[in-house]
Protein backbone atom coordinates (compact mmCIF):
# COMPACT_ATOMS: atom_id res chain seq x y z
CA UNK A 1 0.00 0.00 0.00
CA UNK A 2 1.68 3.73 -1.34
CA UNK A 3 -1.36 6.19 0.05
CA UNK A 4 -2.31 6.72 3.49
CA UNK A 5 -5.92 6.61 2.81
CA UNK A 6 -5.66 2.87 1.42
CA UNK A 7 -4.75 1.85 4.82
CA UNK A 8 -7.78 3.23 6.29
CA UNK A 9 -9.75 1.82 3.08
CA UNK A 10 -8.87 -1.71 3.77
CA UNK A 11 -8.89 -1.91 7.04
CA UNK A 12 -11.61 -0.30 8.43
CA UNK A 13 -13.70 -2.84 8.74
CA UNK A 14 -11.20 -4.64 11.39
CA UNK A 15 -10.74 -1.61 12.78
CA UNK A 16 -14.59 -1.16 13.80
CA UNK A 17 -14.86 -4.69 14.75
CA UNK A 18 -11.56 -4.54 17.00
CA UNK A 19 -13.48 -1.00 18.45
CA UNK A 20 -16.98 -3.16 19.25
CA UNK A 21 -14.92 -5.92 20.56
CA UNK A 22 -12.77 -3.79 23.15
CA UNK A 23 -15.70 -1.67 23.97
CA UNK A 24 -18.17 -5.10 24.87
CA UNK A 25 -14.68 -7.19 26.19
CA UNK A 26 -13.13 -7.78 29.77
CA UNK A 27 -11.40 -4.50 30.04
CA UNK A 28 -14.01 -1.99 30.64
CA UNK A 29 -17.44 -4.07 30.70
CA UNK A 30 -16.42 -4.91 35.06
CA UNK A 31 -15.35 -1.21 35.36
CA UNK A 32 -18.30 0.06 34.35
CA UNK A 33 -20.52 -1.93 36.15
CA UNK A 34 -18.72 -2.82 39.63
CA UNK A 35 -19.97 0.58 41.32
CA UNK A 36 -23.61 -0.16 40.23
CA UNK A 37 -24.49 -3.15 41.94
CA UNK A 38 -21.80 -2.94 44.96
CA UNK A 39 -25.05 -1.38 46.60
CA UNK A 40 -27.03 -3.82 46.21
CA UNK A 41 -24.47 -6.90 46.94
CA UNK A 42 -23.87 -5.26 49.88
CA UNK A 43 -27.76 -4.83 51.12
CA UNK A 44 -27.96 -8.73 50.07
CA UNK A 45 -24.91 -10.33 51.11
CA UNK A 46 -23.90 -7.87 53.55
CA UNK A 47 -20.18 -8.18 52.70
CA UNK A 48 -18.21 -4.96 52.98
CA UNK A 49 -17.36 -2.38 49.93
CA UNK A 50 -14.29 -3.43 50.47
CA UNK A 51 -14.47 -7.39 50.29
CA UNK A 52 -17.18 -6.46 47.11
CA UNK A 53 -14.77 -4.69 45.28
CA UNK A 54 -11.57 -6.89 45.89
CA UNK A 55 -13.48 -9.25 43.48
CA UNK A 56 -12.30 -6.90 40.80
CA UNK A 57 -8.91 -6.39 41.96
CA UNK A 58 -8.70 -10.36 41.76
CA UNK A 59 -10.42 -10.51 38.27
CA UNK A 60 -7.73 -7.96 36.87
CA UNK A 61 -4.59 -9.37 38.69
CA UNK A 62 -5.68 -12.54 37.15
CA UNK A 63 -6.69 -11.29 33.91
CA UNK A 64 -2.69 -9.01 33.49
CA UNK A 65 -1.09 -12.32 34.52
CA UNK A 66 -2.36 -14.34 32.35
CA UNK A 67 -2.42 -11.92 29.02
CA UNK A 68 1.25 -13.08 27.62
CA UNK A 69 -0.32 -16.43 27.47
CA UNK A 70 -3.24 -14.94 25.35
CA UNK A 71 -0.52 -12.88 23.73
CA UNK A 72 1.27 -16.38 22.94
CA UNK A 73 -1.87 -17.86 21.44
CA UNK A 74 -2.70 -15.09 19.43
CA UNK A 75 0.82 -15.29 17.97
CA UNK A 76 0.75 -19.46 17.33
CA UNK A 77 -2.47 -19.45 16.54
CA UNK A 78 -4.21 -16.04 14.89
CA UNK A 79 -5.45 -13.25 16.43
CA UNK A 80 -9.23 -14.00 15.28
CA UNK A 81 -9.92 -17.42 16.80
CA UNK A 82 -8.71 -16.24 19.93
CA UNK A 83 -10.19 -12.88 20.20
CA UNK A 84 -14.03 -14.53 19.20
CA UNK A 85 -13.21 -17.61 21.73
CA UNK A 86 -12.86 -15.00 24.45
CA UNK A 87 -15.09 -12.93 23.66
CA UNK A 88 -17.58 -15.03 23.86
CA UNK A 89 -16.09 -17.18 27.01
CA UNK A 90 -16.45 -13.66 28.76
CA UNK A 91 -19.68 -13.19 27.71
CA UNK A 92 -20.88 -16.81 29.36
CA UNK A 93 -18.72 -16.33 32.44
CA UNK A 94 -19.64 -12.91 33.51
CA UNK A 95 -23.39 -13.82 33.33
CA UNK A 96 -22.78 -16.63 35.74
CA UNK A 97 -21.61 -14.20 38.13
CA UNK A 98 -25.10 -13.36 38.41
CA UNK A 99 -25.74 -16.76 40.20
CA UNK A 100 -23.21 -16.76 42.94
CA UNK A 101 -24.73 -18.05 45.80
CA UNK A 102 -24.28 -16.49 49.62
CA UNK A 103 -20.76 -17.22 49.50
CA UNK A 104 -17.86 -14.86 49.31
CA UNK A 105 -15.00 -17.47 48.50
CA UNK A 106 -17.40 -18.23 45.50
CA UNK A 107 -17.93 -14.75 44.37
CA UNK A 108 -14.26 -14.34 43.95
CA UNK A 109 -13.49 -17.46 42.54
CA UNK A 110 -16.17 -16.50 39.76
CA UNK A 111 -14.23 -13.04 38.85
CA UNK A 112 -11.19 -15.04 38.85
CA UNK A 113 -12.93 -17.09 36.12
CA UNK A 114 -13.92 -13.99 34.11
CA UNK A 115 -10.11 -12.71 34.67
CA UNK A 116 -8.68 -16.40 33.37
CA UNK A 117 -10.98 -16.28 30.54
CA UNK A 118 -11.76 -13.11 29.02
CA UNK A 119 -7.93 -11.30 28.87
CA UNK A 120 -8.43 -12.39 25.20
CA UNK A 121 -11.28 -10.21 24.80
CA UNK A 122 -8.99 -7.32 25.88
CA UNK A 123 -6.42 -4.79 23.58
CA UNK A 124 -3.61 -8.16 24.22
CA UNK A 125 -5.77 -9.35 20.92
CA UNK A 126 -7.65 -6.70 19.11
CA UNK A 127 -4.57 -4.19 18.89
CA UNK A 128 -2.43 -7.46 16.81
CA UNK A 129 -4.63 -6.80 14.11
CA UNK A 130 -5.07 -3.51 14.07
CA UNK A 131 -1.36 -3.30 14.03
CA UNK A 132 -1.61 -5.52 11.22
CA UNK A 133 -3.62 -3.53 8.63
CA UNK A 134 -2.25 0.12 9.77
CA UNK A 135 1.99 1.22 9.61
CA UNK A 136 1.88 5.17 8.41
CA UNK A 137 -1.42 5.75 10.42
CA UNK A 138 -0.97 3.44 13.16
CA UNK A 139 -1.17 5.96 16.38
CA UNK A 140 -4.15 6.92 14.96
CA UNK A 141 -5.89 3.79 14.35
CA UNK A 142 -5.04 2.38 17.36
CA UNK A 143 -6.49 5.64 19.24
CA UNK A 144 -9.40 4.93 17.16
CA UNK A 145 -9.45 1.48 18.05
CA UNK A 146 -9.34 2.38 21.94
CA UNK A 147 -12.04 4.42 21.66
CA UNK A 148 -13.94 1.05 22.69
CA UNK A 149 -13.71 1.88 26.57
CA UNK A 150 -15.52 5.39 25.82
CA UNK A 151 -18.16 3.56 23.91
CA UNK A 152 -18.40 1.23 26.96
CA UNK A 153 -18.43 4.22 29.27
CA UNK A 154 -21.60 5.55 26.82
CA UNK A 155 -23.77 1.88 26.57
CA UNK A 156 -22.71 -0.19 29.26
CA UNK A 157 -23.97 2.19 32.61
CA UNK A 158 -27.09 2.71 30.99
CA UNK A 159 -27.79 -0.91 30.50
CA UNK A 160 -26.64 -1.71 33.86
CA UNK A 161 -28.91 0.86 35.51
CA UNK A 162 -32.00 -0.48 33.56
CA UNK A 163 -31.21 -4.10 34.01
CA UNK A 164 -30.99 -3.49 38.22
CA UNK A 165 -34.26 -1.64 37.98
CA UNK A 166 -35.88 -4.76 36.11
CA UNK A 167 -33.99 -7.51 37.34
CA UNK A 168 -31.89 -6.36 40.15
CA UNK A 169 -28.37 -7.13 40.29
CA UNK A 170 -28.15 -10.71 39.47
CA UNK A 171 -30.19 -9.68 36.46
CA UNK A 172 -27.91 -7.14 35.36
CA UNK A 173 -25.29 -9.72 34.83
CA UNK A 174 -26.60 -11.54 32.08
CA UNK A 175 -28.23 -8.84 30.20
CA UNK A 176 -24.58 -6.76 29.75
CA UNK A 177 -23.29 -10.35 29.20
CA UNK A 178 -25.74 -10.21 25.77
CA UNK A 179 -23.61 -6.87 23.95
CA UNK A 180 -20.61 -9.05 23.71
CA UNK A 181 -22.59 -12.32 22.96
CA UNK A 182 -24.88 -10.57 20.54
CA UNK A 183 -22.76 -7.30 19.06
CA UNK A 184 -19.29 -8.02 19.26
CA UNK A 185 -19.00 -11.88 18.44
CA UNK A 186 -20.85 -11.80 15.41
CA UNK A 187 -18.90 -8.79 13.99
CA UNK A 188 -15.88 -9.98 14.56
CA UNK A 189 -16.89 -13.44 13.21
CA UNK A 190 -17.88 -11.31 10.22
CA UNK A 191 -14.65 -8.59 9.67
CA UNK A 192 -12.31 -9.26 12.21
CA UNK A 193 -9.06 -11.23 10.77
CA UNK A 194 -5.31 -10.45 10.06
CA UNK A 195 -4.54 -9.31 6.33
CA UNK A 196 -2.77 -11.10 3.90
CA UNK A 197 0.55 -10.70 2.86
CA UNK A 198 -0.43 -8.51 0.01
CA UNK A 199 -2.83 -6.51 1.91
CA UNK A 200 0.11 -5.86 4.56
CA UNK A 201 1.39 -1.88 4.66
CA UNK A 202 4.89 -1.47 3.88
CA UNK A 203 7.52 -2.20 6.73
CA UNK A 204 5.69 -5.03 8.20
CA UNK A 205 7.18 -8.19 6.26
CA UNK A 206 9.74 -9.68 4.34
CA UNK A 207 9.41 -12.36 2.59
CA UNK A 208 6.04 -13.11 3.44
CA UNK A 209 7.02 -13.50 7.29
CA UNK A 210 6.57 -10.60 9.74
CA UNK A 211 9.33 -8.91 11.04
CA UNK A 212 10.29 -7.98 14.40
CA UNK A 213 12.00 -9.32 18.03
CA UNK A 214 11.22 -12.37 19.88
CA UNK A 215 10.22 -12.63 23.43
CA UNK A 216 13.60 -13.84 24.73
CA UNK A 217 15.15 -10.89 22.73
CA UNK A 218 13.10 -7.93 23.90
CA UNK A 219 13.70 -9.04 27.37
CA UNK A 220 17.25 -8.86 27.11
CA UNK A 221 16.51 -5.28 25.96
CA UNK A 222 17.02 -2.65 28.01
CA UNK A 223 13.74 -0.02 26.54
CA UNK A 224 11.60 -3.25 27.33
CA UNK A 225 11.94 -2.43 30.77
CA UNK A 226 11.78 1.22 30.26
CA UNK A 227 8.50 0.60 29.11
CA UNK A 228 7.78 -1.76 31.56
CA UNK A 229 8.44 0.90 34.46
CA UNK A 230 6.69 3.42 32.84
CA UNK A 231 3.67 1.78 32.48
CA UNK A 232 3.56 0.35 36.27
CA UNK A 233 4.39 3.95 36.92
CA UNK A 234 1.26 5.87 34.99
CA UNK A 235 -1.38 3.13 35.69
CA UNK A 236 -0.01 3.12 39.59
CA UNK A 237 -0.95 7.02 39.92
CA UNK A 238 -3.89 7.13 37.26
CA UNK A 239 -6.33 4.49 37.99
CA UNK A 240 -7.30 5.04 42.34
CA UNK A 241 -7.28 8.83 40.68
CA UNK A 242 -10.27 8.22 38.61
CA UNK A 243 -11.99 5.46 41.26
CA UNK A 244 -11.86 7.73 43.98
CA UNK A 245 -12.42 11.37 41.81
CA UNK A 246 -15.68 11.71 43.34
CA UNK A 247 -14.31 11.81 47.21
CA UNK A 248 -11.10 14.08 45.98
CA UNK A 249 -14.16 16.33 45.00
CA UNK A 250 -15.92 16.15 48.08
CA UNK A 251 -12.74 16.70 50.40
CA UNK A 252 -12.98 20.21 48.22
CA UNK A 253 -16.15 20.73 49.21
CA UNK A 254 -18.07 20.19 46.57
CA UNK A 255 -21.47 18.19 45.66
CA UNK A 256 -22.06 14.94 44.14
CA UNK A 257 -23.45 16.99 41.17
CA UNK A 258 -20.15 18.77 40.48
CA UNK A 259 -18.61 14.98 40.64
CA UNK A 260 -20.92 13.87 38.05
CA UNK A 261 -20.00 16.91 35.81
CA UNK A 262 -16.04 16.43 36.37
CA UNK A 263 -16.28 12.67 35.47
CA UNK A 264 -17.89 13.29 32.48
CA UNK A 265 -15.28 16.38 31.98
CA UNK A 266 -12.72 13.12 32.40
CA UNK A 267 -14.21 10.54 29.85
CA UNK A 268 -14.45 13.34 27.09
CA UNK A 269 -11.32 14.57 27.77
CA UNK A 270 -10.19 10.83 27.53
CA UNK A 271 -11.64 10.32 24.03
CA UNK A 272 -9.90 13.63 23.02
CA UNK A 273 -6.34 12.27 24.05
CA UNK A 274 -6.78 9.37 22.29
CA UNK A 275 -6.99 10.48 18.99
CA UNK A 276 -5.02 13.74 19.33
CA UNK A 277 -2.12 11.34 20.53
CA UNK A 278 -2.65 8.85 18.41
CA UNK A 279 -2.53 11.29 15.36
CA UNK A 280 0.91 12.92 17.23
CA UNK A 281 2.72 9.43 17.23
CA UNK A 282 1.92 9.13 13.02
CA UNK A 283 4.30 12.51 13.08
CA UNK A 284 6.40 12.93 16.14
CA UNK A 285 8.63 10.85 18.25
CA UNK A 286 5.77 9.03 20.47
CA UNK A 287 8.09 9.73 23.60
CA UNK A 288 8.25 12.98 22.99
CA UNK A 289 4.78 13.66 22.64
CA UNK A 290 4.18 12.03 25.74
CA UNK A 291 6.85 14.26 27.43
CA UNK A 292 3.98 17.17 28.03
CA UNK A 293 0.80 15.10 28.29
CA UNK A 294 2.46 12.64 31.33
CA UNK A 295 3.79 15.92 33.09
CA UNK A 296 0.28 18.01 33.33
CA UNK A 297 -1.40 15.42 35.05
CA UNK A 298 1.76 15.73 37.97
CA UNK A 299 0.28 19.48 38.15
CA UNK A 300 -3.28 17.92 38.32
CA UNK A 301 -2.62 16.08 41.47
CA UNK A 302 -0.60 19.27 43.31
CA UNK A 303 -3.97 20.77 42.76
CA UNK A 304 -5.93 17.88 43.80
CA UNK A 305 -4.37 18.21 47.39
CA UNK A 306 -5.60 20.36 50.15
CA UNK A 307 -9.24 21.22 50.56
CA UNK A 308 -9.54 24.31 48.68
CA UNK A 309 -12.45 24.79 46.00
CA UNK A 310 -11.43 26.48 43.26
CA UNK A 311 -14.23 24.66 40.18
CA UNK A 312 -12.13 25.79 38.09
CA UNK A 313 -8.83 24.08 38.62
CA UNK A 314 -10.98 20.76 39.85
CA UNK A 315 -11.99 20.50 36.12
CA UNK A 316 -9.11 21.44 35.03
CA UNK A 317 -7.30 18.93 36.89
CA UNK A 318 -9.91 16.35 35.27
CA UNK A 319 -8.65 17.46 31.82
CA UNK A 320 -5.06 16.68 32.41
CA UNK A 321 -5.70 13.26 34.38
CA UNK A 322 -8.17 12.46 31.24
CA UNK A 323 -5.51 12.92 28.67
CA UNK A 324 -3.11 11.06 30.67
CA UNK A 325 -5.19 7.97 30.36
CA UNK A 326 -5.88 8.18 27.11
CA UNK A 327 -2.64 8.42 25.96
CA UNK A 328 -1.53 5.36 28.59
CA UNK A 329 -3.43 2.58 26.73
CA UNK A 330 -2.37 4.00 22.88
CA UNK A 331 1.18 4.14 23.99
CA UNK A 332 1.70 0.64 25.06
CA UNK A 333 0.41 -0.56 21.79
CA UNK A 334 2.16 1.94 20.07
CA UNK A 335 5.34 1.42 21.61
CA UNK A 336 5.51 -2.38 21.47
CA UNK A 337 4.70 -2.34 17.91
CA UNK A 338 7.30 0.35 16.87
CA UNK A 339 10.00 -0.95 19.01
CA UNK A 340 9.79 -4.55 19.40
CA UNK A 341 7.81 -4.98 15.77
CA UNK A 342 4.38 -7.49 15.03
CA UNK A 343 6.62 -11.23 14.70
CA UNK A 344 5.89 -12.26 18.39
CA UNK A 345 3.78 -8.60 19.27
CA UNK A 346 1.11 -10.98 21.08
CA UNK A 347 3.77 -12.30 23.76
CA UNK A 348 5.78 -8.70 24.07
CA UNK A 349 2.30 -6.49 24.34
CA UNK A 350 0.89 -9.38 26.91
CA UNK A 351 3.99 -8.88 29.09
CA UNK A 352 3.88 -5.41 28.73
CA UNK A 353 -0.05 -5.25 29.86
CA UNK A 354 0.95 -6.90 32.74
CA UNK A 355 2.35 -3.60 34.77
CA UNK A 356 -0.52 -2.00 33.43
CA UNK A 357 -3.44 -4.44 34.79
CA UNK A 358 -1.60 -4.91 37.69
CA UNK A 359 -0.99 -1.83 38.58
CA UNK A 360 -4.35 -0.10 38.06
CA UNK A 361 -5.76 -3.13 40.54
CA UNK A 362 -3.56 -2.31 42.85
CA UNK A 363 -3.94 1.77 42.80
CA UNK A 364 -7.30 2.08 44.12
CA UNK A 365 -6.40 -0.30 47.33
CA UNK A 366 -3.15 2.38 47.73
CA UNK A 367 -5.64 5.52 47.18
CA UNK A 368 -7.88 4.07 49.86
CA UNK A 369 -5.56 3.14 52.23
CA UNK A 370 -3.87 6.47 52.49
CA UNK A 371 -7.01 7.68 52.77
CA UNK A 372 -8.25 5.56 55.92
CA UNK A 373 -4.83 6.31 57.14
CA UNK A 374 -4.35 10.02 57.15
CA UNK A 375 -8.27 11.40 56.52
CA UNK A 376 -6.75 13.25 52.96
CA UNK A 377 -5.64 11.43 49.58
CA UNK A 378 -2.88 13.98 49.79
CA UNK A 379 -0.26 11.75 50.54
CA UNK A 380 -0.95 9.52 47.25
CA UNK A 381 -1.40 12.31 45.41
CA UNK A 382 1.87 13.73 45.87
CA UNK A 383 3.12 10.10 45.26
CA UNK A 384 1.44 10.59 42.26
CA UNK A 385 2.89 13.41 41.10
CA UNK A 386 6.60 11.80 41.53
CA UNK A 387 4.96 8.86 39.28
CA UNK A 388 4.01 10.72 36.54
CA UNK A 389 6.86 12.42 35.91
CA UNK A 390 9.43 9.56 36.22
CA UNK A 391 7.56 7.69 33.66
CA UNK A 392 7.85 10.83 31.23
CA UNK A 393 11.34 11.12 31.60
CA UNK A 394 11.86 7.51 31.40
CA UNK A 395 10.47 7.27 27.76
CA UNK A 396 12.67 10.15 26.42
CA UNK A 397 15.51 7.20 26.90
CA UNK A 398 14.15 5.14 24.40
CA UNK A 399 16.14 5.84 21.42
CA UNK A 400 15.07 5.60 17.51
CA UNK A 401 12.77 3.12 16.49
CA UNK A 402 14.25 0.13 14.56
CA UNK A 403 14.13 -0.23 11.52
CA UNK A 404 13.32 -4.21 10.68
CA UNK A 405 13.30 -4.10 7.13
CA UNK A 406 16.82 -2.69 7.44
CA UNK A 407 17.72 -5.27 9.98
CA UNK A 408 16.38 -8.01 8.00
CA UNK A 409 17.69 -7.44 4.48
CA UNK A 410 21.43 -7.43 5.87
CA UNK A 411 20.86 -11.41 7.18
CA UNK A 412 22.17 -14.37 4.92
CA UNK A 413 19.72 -16.92 3.90
CA UNK A 414 21.38 -19.09 5.42
CA UNK A 415 21.45 -17.75 8.59
CA UNK A 416 19.47 -19.47 11.32
CA UNK A 417 16.43 -17.09 12.82
CA UNK A 418 15.14 -17.54 16.52
CA UNK A 419 11.34 -18.66 16.35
Amino acid sequence: MTQKTSEFALGWKVLLAGLVGIAFGASPVPFNTLGFVIGPIHEEMGWSFAEISLGFSIFGIAASLLAPVYGWLADRYGVRIVAILSTFAFAVTFALVGLTPASIVIFYLAWFLVGLIGIGSTPVTWSRAVNMWFFTNRGLALGILLLGTSLSALVVPRVAVWSIAEFGWRGMYPVVALLPLLIAVPLAYLWFREPRPEEAPEGLMAGGALLGMTLSQSLRDRRFWTMWISIACVALAYGGAHVHMPEIIKQHGMDAQLAAGVMGTIGISIFVGRLLTGWLFDRLWAPIVCLPILLVPALACYWLQGTASDETRIYLSAIMLGFAAGAESDLIAYLASRYFGMAHYGKIYGMLYMPFGIAASLSPVLYGHVRDVTGSYDGMLQASMLLFVVSALLLLTMGRYPDFVAEASTIRPEAPVET
